[in-house]
């Protein structure tokens, strides 16, 4: 009788598991599905095409906001993950005072909502009399990365073995030696963990970005929610399984790499 009871139970736990699952990505299998559908209203199915996506690649201002979102992804991750590493390594290997609010305060940012962070680093620049642009725009999401970037470090710091480092240091390696041949190479699956967690972070972000961009600074989020106003056209189909893609390839790998 309990057994029958516990399978009834996990049938329903498992029906319910498909009905949220649907819920949450038959939309965006729709999406991608009609982003090769022929009709240009994208609501009835007219037959196969890849016209869209050609469509896509021939729009210089789209090409524009692509160019832009992946310069500012690329210059985010880079900053964001040295910057981030080198605090994590500071946090976690030196004592100092403030080091418990230090820690507190880096979750800030990740617990916050954006519009909090868009609006306080407009202001922080409009106060500097900075000019918005794709700068500003990389500052902000430096800003916001970082924490992330710490977040992870620590927790691959957190597990390391730090008799290591000394039995390098007493085999004669300098500080140096031991970062780059002992250190690093055991924290490297959490930076690049990071590293792609800020990239797809940065070329995702919508509410961060439309406080701080300037003119000529449109990244592809903000300009497919401006194509979005006036219509929903297979063309931002087209980019958003573009995009769906490479955060998925992106998200894939961080899963893989923290993993392992």
């Amino acid at each position: 009788m309990a057994h029958h009871v516990l399978t009834q139970k996990r049938r329903g736990l498992l029906v319910w598991a498909i009905v949220m699952y649907c819920f949450l990505y038959l939309p965006i299998a729709i999406l991608i599905v009609f982003s090769f559908n022929s009709a240009k209203s994208g609501i009835v199915w007219k037959g196969f095409t890849i016209n869209w996506f050609i469509k896509l690649f021939h729009d210089q201002s789209i090409m524009l906001a692509l160019r832009n979102s992946l310069e500012i992804a690329f210059m985010t991750t880079v900053g964001s993950t040295i910057i981030g590493t080198m605090a994590a390594l500071a946090m976690y290997k030196y004592q100092f005072r403030g080091k418990a609010l230090l820690k507190g305060v880096v979750y800030i940012p990740v617990i916050i909502p954006e519009i909090v962070v868009g609006v306080s680093l407009l202001s922080f620049f409009a106060l500097l009399k900075i000019s918005l642009g794709v700068t500003t725009i990389t500052i902000a999401h430096i800003a916001f990365c970082l924490s992330y970037v710490i977040i992870i470090v620590q927790a691959r710091l957190y597990g390391f073995d730090r008799s290591l480092e000394e039995a390098s240091m007493d085999l004669g390696a300098n500080r140096y030696k031991t970062f780059f041949y002992i250190t690093l190479p055991v924290i490297a699956p959490g930076i690049i963990s990071a590293a792609l967690l800020c990239f797809t972070l940065s070329i995702d972000d919508f509410v961060i970005t439309f406080f701080t961009q300037g003119p000529n600074s449109t990244t592809l989020p903000v300009k497919i929610y401006s194509m979005v106003k006036f219509g929903v056209s297979p063309v931002v189909n087209a980019i958003s399984t573009i995009f769906l893609l490479v955060t998925t390839v992106a998200v894939v790998l961080v899963a893989r790499l923290e993993r392992k």
